[in-house]
C-alpha cells in the first residue's frame, strides 16, 4: 500500500530525528572528553564513580546529568544558538547575565547570603593586628556603576548598600572607589568595565587608584606621564563564555607603563623573577586577563627601586587588584601581594613578622565577595 505524502513526510522526519539522536549518542561515546574548557575557563565534570553511597544519596544521577551536560557534542555551538534565540525573543536576562545597552553584557548582583560571616572574618583579621592601620576597598561592579545601561526593571543598588554595611561594621579605614567610578561613568570618556568580562578595565582600575591616593594623601601619577599600549582588541572574557553570545565584539586591553620604574617581581611559589607586572604570553590564550600579574600566585613580592617613598604595602586581594597594581607600585618600595585562595599560612602572621610593613590594603569586588573562598583565609 502506497503511503500518502503526509505519512511519507512524517516517516522522513522521524527517520531524520532518529538518525540525529543516534549520531549524537555515537559521537558522545567516541569523541575524546576534555578535562578543561578554555572557553568557559573551568574544569568540566568528570565521569561519576558508581558507589553505593552516591546512589543512596541521589548524587550519582546528579553527577551524570552534569557530566552529560558538560560533554554534550557541539555544546558551545548549541549554547550560542540558544542565546541568540532567547535574545530574538526579547529576553534581557540569560544565565544571570543582563543584555545591556552599548553592547555590554553585565552580571546580575545576587543578594548576599554570608554578610554576617564576612563581617566576622574581616573583623577577626583586624583584631589580630590591633596596632596596624588597615584599609578596605570594596569595588562596585558594572551592575552598579553602569545602571544607565541596564535593561528596564533591573538595578544593582543593593550592591553598595551591602558595601556600606560592611564598612560600618568593621574597624578598618574605608576606601571608597564608587564615587569616582560613578563620576567617570557619567563623563563617558573611557570604558570602565569590559563588555564581555566581569573585571574593570585599566581605566576603571585607575579610578580606584585615584581613590586610594586621595584617602592616603598620595600624589597620584597622571595617565599622561605613563606609556600607553593597546595589546589586544580581541579579549573575550568570563561573561562572553557564560552566555556564548557570538555577536559580541572583542574588548580592548590597554596597559600602562612608567618608564622610570625599576621593578623586581618575584613569584614566591615558582621562584620566577622578572622586571614586569605583565605576562604577554597570555595574549595567545583565551584568558587574556591573566596577563596582569601572571595569573594566579599565592604570594608575589614587587620591589621598585625608583618608588617615591620607602613605604611597604601588603595587598590582600582578588583579581580586580591585579590591574590596579601597576599604578600602586609607583609609591611603594615593596609590595607583598597575597591571593589567599592559595596562600594558606595566614597574612596576619606574615605582617607581624615583617616590621617594615607600613600599609595594609584589602581589595575585593562586590560581585564575588560573598562566595570568595580566599576571604576565609585572610587571617
Amino acid at each position: 500500500m502506497q503511503q500518502t505524502p503526509t505519512k511519507r513526510m512524517r516517516s522522513l522526519t522521524a527517520g531524520l530525528l532518529s538518525t540525529c539522536i543516534l549520531a549524537a549518542a555515537f559521537g558522545f561515546l567516541i569523541v575524546k572528553k576534555q578535562e578543561f574548557s578554555t572557553n568557559e575557563n573551568r574544569y568540566l565534570a568528570a565521569m561519576p564513580k558508581l558507589t553505593w553511597e552516591a546512589v543512596r544519596e541521589g548524587t550519582y544521577m546528579e553527577e551524570w546529568s552534569s557530566y552529560l551536560s558538560d560533554h554534550f557534542l557541539f555544546r558551545d555551538f548549541f549554547m550560542g544558538c540558544k542565546t541568540q534565540v532567547e535574545m530574538l525573543l526579547g529576553r534581557r536576562e540569560i544565565n544571570g547575565v543582563l543584555i545591556a545597552e552599548d553592547g555590554y553584557r553585565i552580571e546580575e548582583y545576587q543578594t548576599p547570603q554570608n554578610t554576617e560571616r564576612i563581617i566576622g572574618i574581616l573583623q577577626k583579621f583586624a583584631d589580630k593586628l590591633p596596632e596596624q592601620s588597615i584599609d578596605l576597598m570594596l569595588v562596585p561592579t558594572a551592575v552598579w556603576v553602569c545602571q544607565d545601561k541596564l535593561p528596564p526593571l533591573f538595578h544593582g543598588e543593593d550592591q553598595m548598600q551591602t558595601a556600606e554595611l560592611l564598612y560600618q561594621s568593621v574597624t578598618m579605614q574605608k576606601i571608597d572607589s564608587s564615587t569616582r567610578l560613578l563620576e567617570a561613568e557619567k563623563k563617558g570618556e573611557e570604558a570602565l568595565f569590559y563588555r564581555s568580562d566581569h573585571h574593570w578595565t585599566t581605566y576603571g582600575a585607575y579610578q580606584g587608584y585615584l581613590s586610594y591616593c586621595e584617602a592616603k594623601g598620595i600624589t597620584p601619577v597622571l595617565l599622561e606621564e605613563l606609556q600607553k599600549e593597546s595589546v589586544t582588541q580581541a579579549f573575550y572574557g568570563t561573561i562572553y563564555s557564560k552566555i556564548s553570545d557570538y555577536r559580541m565584539k572583542g574588548d580592548e586591553i590597554v596597559l600602562f607603563y612608567n618608564p622610570k620604574n625599576q621593578l623586581t617581581v618575584t613569584y614566591e611559589d615558582t621562584g620566577e623573577v622578572t622586571d614586569t607586572l605583565y605576562n604577554l604570553d597570555y595574549l595567545k590564550e583565551k584568558d587574556k586577563y591573566s596577563l596582569f600579574l601572571n595569573n594566579i600566585h599565592p604570594l608575589v613580592t614587587v620591589e621598585n627601586a625608583t618608588a617615591d617613598s620607602d613605604r611597604v604595602l601588603v595587598l590582600i586581594k582578588d583579581s580586580y587588584a591585579n590591574s590596579m597594581l601597576p599604578f600602586l607600585v609607583n609609591h611603594y618600595a615593596k609590595i607583598y601581594v597575597f591571593d589567599t585562595r592559595y596562600y594558606r599560612m595566614g597574612p596576619s602572621a606574615f605582617i607581624k613578622e615583617h616590621e617594615e610593613i607600613t600599609d595594609v590594603l584589602l581589595l575585593y569586588n562586590m560581585n564575588t565577595l560573598d562566595g570568595d573562598l580566599g576571604l576565609r583565609a585572610i587571617y
